[in-house]
């Protein structure tokens, strides 16, 4: 029955094969994506500060996600599995950031164009950062500038797939746009992992303002859509590409990088106000895009179709397998000593009880080497944490107490090959229990769990067959020392 309904439009009720579809009867999808805009900094899941109208709009009006995941946390593989539908890991070079996408490796936005007659675009950060190999756009579509040229190019009753890639909360952030929006730092929640104190709460601040601004925008593409009539039949899904640009989130595969916002809002089909707390990840996208255009979706994917989340009286849901997901990391940057121009390959598995996380290389530094005259790339520095405010602030203030060098180190310090976190005790993860012998039994049941679902879904590393996954051609930078004189303001 699930296949039978991944292949026609919910709503239409009728049972026509992939293609088939009448343009009128397949919706339109606007997919917005944030960079580097984590869970739970939205006024729907509680957040006291921040202010973000429209997607508490989407919220009210459509279905919330509680335990939404990306694939990795890092822009390039996040990106890379949404589009293509698949884990990370079967992307080859696009596992790593700022590499090459493959060239093999089909993709929704093409599959909608080719097969259902869908007008496909993107403005700003699409699939990336990275090179596209030979295709002749970007994987999320061709670009445009901005959605009104897309929506005017496009014939007349043509559906479309459009993909609204915001560079915020990306980093580095200004004063200025947080004095703008009126964010007061004494009012921020600061995580445990974080130390309390000014300059932090200030960097917060900062990240909430673009935030703020990526949900004005969001904001206005609805009403640029409700103004030309088609607001009704666009599918709208609002979300994130990982987790917050801060020590211990981006790049980690503890929730603070792995867990984003997820808002889906489909007039048609789905029933406003509603909360999912399944375990969504957000290759599940893709197959969900395919589906409701009537069409098939891809073998490879391995993205789950959320049409039986979405709409539940049209689906058996008694085998969704939707208890946990899958993430994993190979390389952010080449943030290694010298020779070494790998990563910090990683995998996790996380349940609503725990987070199981296997680290492959453990003597290697999981957010880059401290010692920037060490560093692979010329003057790297703790390359996989962005710099910033916090990173600055623990630095500088590093060997001052007991609880500060406890900060440092759960951020920037080595880890043991396995780390396991009881949620129900730590649900902010900072006290690893794999060593602890009343886990040793969840400990291995969850060790083996993630083995087998690894070499289902064809892991290299499970496999044992590429251990240079996190070796190809790097294109970018990387955060490197930002000299005495910009810590000591720190001090």
């Amino acid at each position: 029955m699930k296949r039978l309904w991944s292949l026609v439009l919910v709503g239409a009720i009728v049972l026509l094969g992939p293609g088939e579809l009448h343009a009128q009867e397949r919706p339109n999808i606007l997919f917005a994506f944030a960079d580097d805009w984590g869970y739970p900094h939205a006024g729907a899941y509680g957040d006291a500060t921040v202010e973000t109208p429209t997607f508490d709009r989407l919220a009210r009006e459509g279905a919330l996600f509680t335990r939404a995941f990306v694939s990795s946390p890092s822009c390039t593989p996040s990106r890379g599995a949404v589009v293509a539908g698949q884990d990370f890991w079967r992307l080859g070079a696009a596992a790593n950031l700022w590499s090459t996408f493959p060239d093999e490796v089909e993709v929704y936005p093409e599959l909608l164009a080719e097969r259902a007659g869908y007008a496909v675009g993107h403005t700003r950060k699409g699939w990336g950062p990275g090179e596209i190999g030979n295709r002749s756009h970007n994987p999320a579509g061709p670009h445009f500038e901005d959605f009104e040229q897309f929506l005017d190019q496009r014939s007349t009753d043509q559906p479309f797939a459009y993909w609204f890639g915001s560079n915020d909360p990306h980093r580095p952030y200004t004063d200025s746009l947080r004095r703008a929006m009126n964010i007061d730092p004494s009012t921020v929640d600061v995580p445990p992992m974080l130390p309390d104190v000014p300059a932090v709460r200030r960097d917060i601040a900062n990240y909430y303002a673009e935030v703020q601004r990526f949900d004005r925008e969001v904001g206005q593409l609805l009403q640029t859509l409700a103004e030309r009539g088609e607001l009704e039949n666009t599918i709208v899904v609002m979300s994130g590409d990982h987790g917050w640009p801060f020590p211990r989130g981006k790049a980690n595969l503890y929730d603070a990088g792995t867990r984003v916002p997820l808002v889906i809002r489909w007039p048609e089909s789905i029933e406003g106000g509603r909360t999912i707390s399944e375990f969504v990840n957000l290759t599940d996208l893709a197959p969900t895009f395919l589906a409701v255009a009537g069409v098939s979706i891809p073998d490879d994917m391995t993205g789950q179709s959320l049409m039986d989340l979405l709409v539940p009286s049209q689906y058996d849901r008694t085998e969704t397998g939707r208890e946990s997901v899958v993430i994993g990391r190979e390389r952010h940057t080449p943030a290694q000593e010298a020779p070494n121009e790998g990563g910090y390959p990683a995998r996790a598995l996380r349940t609503g009880d725990y987070l199981y996380i296997r680290n492959y290389y453990p003597d290697r530094w999981p957010a880059g080497t401290p010692h920037y005259r060490e560093a692979a790339m010329d003057t790297g520095w703790l390359g996989d944490t962005d710099n910033g405010h916090a990173k600055y602030f623990l630095w500088a203030h590093r060997s001052e107490s007991s609880h500060l060098q406890e900060l440092y180190e759960l951020s920037f310090g080595k880890r043991p090959a396995v780390e396991l976190y009881d949620l129900r005790t730590d649900p902010h993860q900072l006290y690893n229990v794999a060593s602890d012998p009343d886990y040793a039994e969840a400990r291995q049941r969850l060790a083996e769990r993630l083995s087998k679902r690894l070499r289902r879904r064809e892991d290299p590393r499970a496999l044992g067959s590429t251990p240079d996954l996190d070796r190809p051609p790097y294109f970018g930078g990387i955060p490197s020392w930002p000299g005495d004189s910009t810590l000591t303001q720190y001090r």
